[in-house]
Formats: structure tokens, C-alpha cells, sequence
């Protein structure tokens, strides 16, 4: 008995093309998602060969875009955000205002109205959060300043980047093109404009004050029942019935809706195993998204349009990254800061592919522009890996030449140094401690109950001035550098306290500090007990672990309660 197929052949084809070519984009130590365009690439109608049903494929990715904003969402760390706000916030604006205008600029010299030129600047704008995550996480960067700044930095890129979603259909026509439903296009644009605007600030009020305490109860009240599968399917239906009933109730769209669902069940005591729970089904519609988007590509882009491909490689690649390296060393970061963000955004992903793809429908955007986009995005994936890689032989290159480093590194800044309020008899017999992450504030804030004098060297400027704001002494800087050191008066430093870092650090900070203190005495928090190993083996300082000194307090707490006992029995 016949019947269709065709989504069963379009899976079978995508997973199977994308599992190939998946496997060699990592082997070349490229983001498999690369391997995922490719593979959608192969079945698409534009290349030879098997042909995948497109109406099919762009229904998957509809999934896609649901499930990659709902992690998006629950990936969205406010806290994050916060505590890189003063550069991540004005810098992240302003590089997309950057790239947006290279793009309006370009675009509009090819002939294109000012509307497709809006669309193409601004998904020349954004780049791709899965890629940046994979690039930091392989170098060991998510944690470091440098990866909290990046990240800060995607995450307001992100909001914007919803925001656009959400206006985009109702500016269309007023931008040349045409509305999504009949009835809005008759109306005023202002209007529509504004009653948008009401429809979005009732969902983001509804998922507020209701969402957020109805999910995670829903969540909790599943939970007790003990079941996985059921546990999984709540999650995910809350994921679809949310973005459903965004479109459908207040009118936005369904990635707006997947996108809160994702932060009100972060919101829930089960957040942690949620995420467990549905990260592959996510990774599934992601990749079929990837996959549907390759089949939008038309390769022939490459050899019609090549100066227009390089030109989109270079707004994005060039462009992009000078102006964010131009907007953190403006904001007085170091130049290691500069250039790891920069290499972070010279790239654009799944943001660029959902905005290319709602312009093509609202008429804003040719097909030729969305291919370009695409073939951007390729390309900077591509290359992104050898950029990040590039970073350190720069640094070095640029540090060589002293005119130009004096140009580019901070001068004068007063955050590198110690405010005059600091009085010199306060820099005697001080405790020098590195790094106010939580292990600092504790010993920071338990040392100054006691009276006992401590400055303290930190990356992150935010939380410089915020230490500052509180009286406390503070010098910004990596501490790897001697004037960093030298500013914090290592030389006259009783003790100098490290928090959990690279051992390379850790021995460059020592090595420093011993030689403008030969008895600094110094106390190492160790990361991980083969590094507390070393740490002791090499005589490096006196070494501190979570785990081992958890569970001396657990046994000298034990003890302690057995000898009590001992004592009151009545034998004694």
C-alpha cells in the first residue's frame, strides 16, 4: 500500500549527511555545525543529486528556531549580564550599530532598498551564541573575565536580536515590504506598531507574573511522581504550548514565546535536571534546523558573487571585530580583553539565519541576500577557529612594537592604580589577594572584620569600582603582570592569597611576587587535587583545596561530637 515518505527520507538524508559531515567538521576541529550547513547543502534543490522536500524542512526548522530559543533562554544568566553590564551593555549596542550601518552602507552602494538593507545589515550584525560557547569552551575561557565579557556581550546581542524579531513584522510594510496577515497591512503603521508593542508587553507580563510561578509548579508537582519520561515531556510541552500560545494568543512570534519559556523553567529548583533532560532533543531540532537552512543555500552565490561574498566576510570578520576591539579598549580593558571579544563576534549563526529567513517572507530580503548571509556565516565559522588561535602571536606582535602597545594598552588609567585615599601606612604588612571571586569575597570580607588591612587585584573593572564604591583598596589589572603587583605594593606584603587560576599564572604571580618580596609568605587555592599536588610538590606556597579541607572540617567535626558523647556517658 503506498504512502508518503517524505519526512522519513528527509530525516534518514539530514541526520546521515549531517553525522558525515558533522564527524569531519570536528576532526578538522571546526564546529560541527558546519558539517550540519554542508549536509543540508548536499540535499537541497540548488546542488544536484537527491532533493529533500524544502516545505517539509522549513516546518523542522520552525522546531528548531523554537528549541534553539528556548535554550537560549535557559542559558540567559542575568547575573552574568550583571556583572559585566558597563561594557558588555554600551559596547554590544554600539557594535551592532557598527555593523548594521557597514551593511546598510554596502548594500545600499549594490542598489538595494533601505529595508533589505536594514534586514542584511542587521543579520550581518549578531553573532552566533553555539559557536562562541564551543570556541570559549575548548580554549578553557568560560570562566575567565575575558570569556564573561564575551558571553555578556552575545547575551545583550541576543535581546536586541529579539527585539528586532518582534518589531520586524509589524515595521514591514512601512520598510517596503508586506505583512505577515492581510488585516495588519490595511491598518496604520503606527498603530500596528503600537498595538505590537501592548501584545508583547502583556506576554512578557503574563510569563512574569503568572508563567513563572505556574511552570515551575507544574515542574515540581511532575517531578514527584518520579517519572523521567514524563518529567521530559512537561518540559518540552511547556516549551511548544508556550511559543504556540504567543503566536496565537498575543500575536508575537513563537521564538519570543520558546525564548521566555526557557527563562521561567531556568526559574525552577529543577532547572539543572530540565536542561539535562531535554539537551538532546534540543541538539536534534538544532541540527535539523542547521540542516534546513543549508538547503536554503544556493552555492552558485560563490561564483556569481564573489566580491560581494568577500564583502560580507569582511564586514563581518573585519569590520565587526575592529569595532568591538575599538569599544573595549575605549572602555580601558586590557588588550587581551579586546582581542578575545573580537574574535568571539567575528562570526554570525543562528540569530542571522532566523532573521534571514523572516525577511524573505515578510519581502524584505531577496533571496540573494539571504544566500550571501549564509555564505557569510560559512565562511566566518569556517575561520573563526584560526582568529581565536591568532590571538596570542597579535598580543605578542603588538606588545613588540612599544609605540603601538603604549597606543592600544591603558595609560593613565585610574583603576590600574591605587586611589590617593590609600595612605602609606595602610601599604605595610597588607594581605595581597588575587582574584574577588567567591573565594576572595570570603577571605576579603572575613579578614576585614578583624581589622586585618587587604588590597585586593582584580580583572574585571566592574568589580573594581564596585570595590571601590565600598572603600575597599583595589587595583585593576592581570596579575601576571609585575606592575599589577607592584601597584597592589606586593613588596611590602605580608601574605599574598591566589584564587583558583592556571598553574601557569599561579607560578608567574609567585615568581614575581618572591622576587619583589623574597618572604612573602603565600597561600594557593587549588582548582583541582592533581593541581594541589604540584602546587606542593614544587614548593609553589601553601596549597588549599575545597574538597580536602571540606572533609577535614567534616572529620575534626565528627571527632569532635564522638569525644562529647564520649565524655557524658554515663561510665565517664
Amino acid at each position: 500500500m503506498p504512502h508518503d515518505v517524505d519526512l522519513i527520507i528527509l530525516l534518514a538524508a539530514g541526520f546521515g549527511l549531517a553525522l558525515v559531515f558533522g564527524y569531519f567538521a570536528a576532526r578538522l576541529r571546526l564546529p560541527p555545525l558546519i558539517g550540519y550547513l554542508i549536509a543540508g547543502i548536499i540535499i537541497s534543490p540548488n546542488t544536484p543529486g537527491m532533493v529533500g522536500d524544502i516545505q517539509l524542512a522549513n516546518q523542522l526548522a520552525e522546531l528548531g528556531v523554537m528549541f534553539l530559543m528556548f535554550g537560549v533562554g535557559m542559558h540567559f544568566s542575568l547575573n552574568d549580564l550583571m556583572q559585566v553590564k558597563r561594557i558588555a551593555l554600551p559596547g554590544a549596542i554600539l557594535q551592532i550599530a557598527v555593523a548594521t550601518l557597514l551593511g546598510i552602507a554596502v548594500s545600499m552602494l549594490w542598489g538595494w532598498s533601505f529595508g533589505s538593507a536594514l534586514v542584511f545589515g542587521l543579520s550581518l550584525s549578531c553573532a552566533s551564541t553555539v559557536v562562541l560557547l564551543k570556541a570559549l569552551g575548548d580554549r578553557g575561557l568560560l570562566n575567565s573575565v575575558n570569556g564573561k565579557i564575551a558571553v555578556g556581550w552575545l547575551l545583550v546581542e541576543d535581546l536586541v536580536m529579539v527585539l528586532v524579531l518582534v518589531l520586524l513584522p509589524a515595521t514591514a510594510v512601512l520598510l517596503g515590504g508586506k505583512a505577515l496577515t492581510d488585516s495588519s497591512a490595511t491598518q496604520n503603521i503606527w498603530l500596528t506598531l503600537g498595538i505590537t508593542l501592548l501584545k508583547v508587553t502583556g506576554f512578557i507580563a503574563f510569563m512574569l507574573i503568572v508563567g513563572k510561578r505556574l511552570v515551575p509548579l507544574i515542574m515540581q508537582f511532575v517531578a514527584r511522581l518520579g517519572s523521567r519520561e514524563l518529567f521530559t515531556l512537561t518540559v518540552v510541552a511547556a516549551a511548544v504550548s508556550i511559543a504556540f500560545g504567543a503566536y496565537k494568543v498575543f500575536g508575537v512570534s513563537m521564538a519570543l514565546g520558546a525564548f521566555f519559556a526557557g527563562m521561567v523553567v531556568k526559574e525552577s529548583d529543577f532547572s539543572h535536571r530540565a536542561e539535562e533532560e531535554t539537551l538532546p532533543l534540543r541538539e536534534i531540532f538544532s541540527i535539523l534546523f542547521f540542516v534546513s537552512v543549508g538547503m536554503l543555500f544556493d552555492p552558485r552565490i560563490l561564483i556569481d558573487d564573489p566580491i560581494h561574498v568577500l564583502a560580507v566576510v569582511a564586514i563581518i570578520m573585519i569590520g565587526k571585530t575592529i569595532a568591538a576591539m575599538a569599544l573595549v579598549l575605549f572602555f580601558r580593558y586590557p588588550l587581551n580583553t579586546a582581542l578575545t571579544v573580537g574574535a568571539s563576534l567575528a562570526q554570525i549563526g543562528e540569530f542571522s539565519f532566523i532573521l534571514a529567513t523572516l525577511g524573505v517572507s515578510l519581502q524584505l530580503l531577496s533571496l540573494e541576500g539571504q544566500n550571501l548571509i549564509l555564505a557569510g556565516a560559512l565562511i566566518s565559522i569556517t575561520l573563526n577557529t584560526f582568529i581565536f588561535s591568532a590571538i596570542e602571536p597579535v598580543q605578542n606582535w603588538i606588545r613588540e612594537r612599544s609605540h603601538l602597545a603604549r597606543l592600544l594598552e591603558r595609560s593613565g588609567d585610574p583603576l590600574a592604580m591605587l586611589p590617593d585615599e590609600v595612605s602609606q601606612d595602610y601599604l605595610r604588612d597588607q594581605v595581597v589577594i588575587i582574584g574577588h571571586g567567591e573565594v576572595g569575597r570570603r577571605i576579603t570580607r572575613s579578614l576585614m572584620s578583624e581589622n586585618i588591612k587587604v588590597v585586593i587585584a582584580e580583572e574585571n573593572r566592574e568589580i573594581v569600582e564596585d570595590l571601590r564604591e565600598k572603600g575597599i583598596a583595589a587595583v585593576s589589572g592581570v596579575a601576571t603582570e609585575a606592575g599589577v603587583l607592584i601597584q597592589a605594593h606586593i613588596q611590602h606584603a605580608r601574605l599574598l592569597v591566589i584564587s583558583p587560576m592556571d598553574i601557569i599564572d599561579i607560578h608567574r604571580i609567585v615568581d614575581i611576587s618572591r622576587t619583589l618580596n623574597p618572604q612573602i609568605q603565600v597561600l594557593v587555592c587549588a582548582e583541582s587535587k592533581e593541581e594541589a599536588e604540584v602546587i606542593r610538590k614544587e614548593e609553589i606556597g601553601e596549597v588549599y583545596f575545597a574538597k580536602e579541607e571540606m572533609a577535614k572540617n567534616m572529620t575534626n567535626h565528627i571527632l569532635n561530637q564522638i569525644q562529647i558523647a564520649h565524655h557524658q556517658s554515663p561510665t565517664h
